[in-house]
């Protein structure tokens, strides 16, 4: 049996953040705003995965008002939702993900980014789709506020 799951997220640049995304530490001049260290790579791919069962999503499970989560790194949310899913008997086919960032440009940490999911989801670097791109000025990710991911992700029983 295999199922498809679509995964989001979004988080707002500020300073004084860290730029974390797939796991890698970017350098620039702004980072993600959240709880945990707002990896939306992490988050997205971890919607996904949730979504393709039903599970909710990851607001359900990772409070934002539960300590234990304030400045976490994400590749534990992963972890976790790859617990989860194991136990109903699924493990990660493939996944391919989107990220939107009018700044940094971020071909360059594609394939650090890569390894790491593969690594969290127990499958090859091959298996891991990743595109960069730019929002082309509009919205709040072309005005450099914000970062994007999409993760679609096909699970297998």
């Amino acid at each position: 049996m295999m199922r498809i799951g679509l995964g989001e997220d979004i988080h707002r640049l500020d300073y004084g953040r860290k730029l974390v995304l797939g796991g890698v530490e970017i350098p620039y001049e702004k980072g993600l705003v959240g709880h945990s260290d707002a990896d939306v790579v992490f988050h997205a791919v971890s919607d996904a995965m949730l979504g393709a069962l039903a599970l909710g999503d990851i607001g359900q499970y990772f409070k934002v008002d539960d300590p234990r989560w304030e400045g976490a790194d994400s590749s534990l949310i992963v972890s976790e939702v790859m617990r989860m899913i194991s136990e109903k008997g699924y493990h990660v086919v493939n996944v391919d993900i989107t990220i939107a960032a009018e700044e940094p440009h971020l071909n360059k940490y594609l394939p650090k980014m890569r390894e790491n999911l593969a690594k969290l989801l127990r499958i090859s670097a091959e298996e891991v789709g990743m595109q960069a791109m730019t929002n082309e000025g509009m919205d709040a990710v072309g005005r450099k506020e914000a970062i994007r991911a999409n993760a679609i992700v096909l699970l297998e029983k």
